[in-house]
């Protein structure tokens, strides 16, 4: 797929469903807010270049929704999936938010850490939400300017959780000073939670009982306007609404991303995976490196390299689906945990196969736990259908997992990593793979048993 050029709003669409997944939301979600917000940007007279950028922001509006996973795991003990889908119907009243902390948090724990927590939350939750909000919209702004994307598109994510009367965090900032997009893309949000949860009589009183306190009036008042259309509600219902969108993007041009570009998205989504735990800081750029070395020592071309990279970075998507209280689980998993896990490599492969520029990718983030005797999963695929792109990635992937930090336990040096990887050779990975990693690794570093415990390794081979 290299050399070509696909539509921007195309790719965007697809992966902002990896977005609903860690979001606890049904697939769609950032869609259909596409819909809805756009509906309300034409309704106010917006222009082109306005609402493009809005169009943009409303896809792109949980960019950052990754980063908190961990702590609010942390926080409340509990699945961070099912916690930030449930939350989202909480009005943030006093009783509701009272209620929503008792009934979910801890859950599955003892009484005693239960209450410790419950405590905490009581004791300190301005203070937590406000570290939970800000860290969320700090990165999703951060990864929209990776991405390319406007200074209005980040400050339209930066401000998503900002309330019309200044209640809303992380700054507390009101009214007009809130910017248009965030106001727009809010109300957006929870027109189509409540319309999902509830239907549309749902949707139109929660909008109506939060105008002046969470939503512009004036963009309340858009919306009754357009919520009139006949074919407004029946169109957001409908399986068509995915085409809708996306024909429907602004300007008299598409924004079409070419090989530089598809590579910065790829590197900005990379940064959405690895900040849903801890323990994956830095790991799909680290596996990209290790399977970039692998490749060039296998003599592989620049163009198909740059196809492995990029699948590389993305390969793990598919684990934004999956609860932190399983991904950063420090004992062993039980058998419903363990499913759970594994369904990551499916997910992976179902969000990226629906974009042509990301074919490569998909294939490898849906087999790259598979393993050459057939032990592995998904698929329980066997060598003869293990393509050596799935091989080199796979191997990169374990390699980095080894000397890296897990939860269940501490980084292992070079050395031992390798001899495991050796140990499994014909087993699990190709021969081919290990000898070109090691042969690289030894080209940059003669002593393959330093490791720097304040360093990760692609920034000691990088």
């Amino acid at each position: 797929m290299t050399g070509v050029q696909i539509r921007l709003a195309e790719i965007i669409e697809a992966l902002s469903k990896a977005l609903d997944m860690t979001e606890g939301q049904p697939e769609g979600h950032c869609i259909r807010c596409c819909y809805i917000g756009m509906h309300i940007g034409r309704e106010i007279g917006l222009d082109d270049v306005q609402l493009r950028d809005l169009y943009y922001t409303l896809l792109l509006k949980d960019l950052g929704c990754s980063s908190n996973a961990a702590r609010i795991c942390e926080l409340y003990i509990a699945d961070d999936l099912r916690f930030k889908r449930d939350f989202k119907l909480v009005d943030g009243s006093l009783a509701q938010v009272l209620r929503f902390v008792v009934s979910h948090t801890g859950m599955q724990s003892g009484l005693a850490e239960r209450f410790r927590s419950i405590l905490n939350i009581l004791q300190n939750g301005g203070e937590l939400s406000i570290e939970l909000i800000q860290t969320r919209c700090q990165r999703g702004a951060e990864i929209a300017r990776q991405m390319r994307f406007s200074e209005d598109v980040a400050q339209g994510i930066l401000g998503l959780d900002e309330h019309w009367n200044g209640g809303g965090k992380p700054d507390g900032v009101s009214g007009e000073q809130i910017p248009l997009f965030s106001r727009i893309a809010l109300l957006a949000q929870v027109i189509d939670i409540f319309h999902i949860s509830g239907g549309r009589k749902s949707a139109l009183a929660e909008v109506k009982k939060r105008e002046g306190d969470w939503f512009d009036p004036s963009l309340v008042k858009a919306f009754i306007n357009v919520s009139e259309r006949p074919d407004f509600w029946m169109s957001l219902a409908s399986c068509e609404v995915e085409a809708i969108v996306l024909a429907s993007e602004p300007g008299q041009h598409a924004i079409m991303a070419d090989d530089d570009y598809l590579d910065d998205i790829a590197a900005g989504f990379a940064k959405v995976i690895d900040a849903k735990s801890p323990y994956t800081s830095g790991h799909s750029d680290r596996v990209a490196l290790f399977t970039d070395l692998i490749a060039e020592q296998m003599g592989i071309d620049f163009e198909a390299r740059r196809l492995l990279k990029r699948a590389a970075l993305l390969h793990d998507i598919g684990k934004l689906g999956v609860s932190n209280s399983v991904l950063d689980k420090p004992g062993k998993l039980d058998e419903q945990e363990w499913l759970q896990m594994k369904r990551h490599a499916e997910f992976s492969e179902r969000i990226l196969s629906t974009v042509g520029a990301f074919s490569a990718a998909a294939r490898i983030g849906g087999a790259h736990h598979e393993r050459l005797d057939g032990k592995g999963y998904p698929r329980g695929l066997t060598a003869d259908r293990i393509p050596m792109e799935v091989r080199i990635v796979s191997t990169a992937d374990v390699f980095d997992a080894l000397t890296a930090n897990r939860p269940y336990r501490a980084a292992m040096p070079i050395a031992e990593a390798l001899a495991i990887l050796w140990g499994d050779a014909g087993k699990s990975h190709d021969p081919i793979c290990i000898e070109a990693l090691e042969r690289a690794l030894h080209r940059l570093t003669p002593n393959k048993d330093e490791r720097s415990s304040e360093f990760s390794a692609a920034a000691r081979f990088g």
